[in-house]
């Protein structure tokens, strides 16, 4: 008979729900958050609350056998969104406590090899959004960007971005996920703005400060002066920028 546990969504929340089913030793078992509609044909649910505790108890064996690197793995493959995600995770666990050694090198077994082709993908994703968001000056002498990633990454990109501009105020702004982190000069914090905040962080136009437009006028000015139309390579620059992340540059903005 198969199980459904539903949990809140979160990363801490998961993996108290594969605390849940280990505990009580269910066979089979599928995972679901609150989002996600229950199809009819799943039967009875059981909402698993979660429980910070259960899920470093489970952080902890990952560590013990594979490294910090298996704990990065499992939390990647939750940020990638992936509509196999929870499943995926669930059966590396139940892969690793089986065999209770690292197996993150063992490609030949399916749930490793998928994993680490999603763990590749956010990475990229990761280093893509830490070379290419571009702050913005507000009013108030903060700074602000937002993105609108493939993946969840901003969990990932905070160490970043608190290292790199620790001596001022930012907010780094998900469109896509309706969130952002805001640093303070001390330490990063999760920010979810009201929804009426929400227009003016789509198109931060009123919130910029006066010598904003200055600035970036003086670096595409910049940026065009530096071009060499004869040794332009299009398709050069396209594998090494993709147009998508265009958006975030600031010398793009006039292409």
């Amino acid at each position: 008979m198969v199980s459904t546990l539903q949990y809140d969504g979160s990363f801490d929340g998961l993996l108290s729900a594969v605390f849940h089913a280990y505990e009580y030793k269910l066979p089979e078992v599928v995972f679901l958050s609150n989002a996600q509609e229950v199809p009819s044909l799943f039967g009875a649910v059981e909402q698993v609350h979660t429980s910070p505790k259960n899920a470093l108890r489970i952080l902890s064996a990952v560590e013990r056998l594979c490294g910090k690197k298996g704990v990065s793995v499992l939390l990647r493959t939750f940020l990638s969104e992936d509509s196999r995600r929870e499943d995926l995770i669930y059966r590396f666990l139940k892969y690793l406590f089986q065999e209770k050694r690292n197996i993150l090198g063992n490609y030949a077994h399916p749930v490793v090899l998928d994993l680490s082709k999603l763990v590749k993908s956010v990475g990229r994703e990761k280093h893509r959004m830490e070379a290419f968001v571009r702050f913005r000056k507000l009013k108030d002498e903060s700074f602000y960007a937002h993105i609108a990633p493939d993946y969840d990454v901003l969990p990932l990109i905070a160490p970043h971005f608190k290292k790199r501009y620790s001596a001022q105020k930012w907010i780094l702004y998900d469109l896509k996920r309706s969130y952002g982190l805001f640093y303070d000069l001390k330490k990063v914090e999760h920010f979810n703005p009201p929804e009426e905040m929400l227009p003016e962080l789509r198109r931060p136009t009123v919130l910029l400060h006066s010598e904003e437009s200055a600035y970036e006028s003086l670096w595409r000015d910049y940026f065009a002066s530096t071009t060499i139309l004869e040794r332009k390579n299009t398709k050069l620059h396209v594998q090494h920028v993709p147009k998508r992340y265009w958006k975030y540059l600031t010398e793009k903005q006039n292409l």
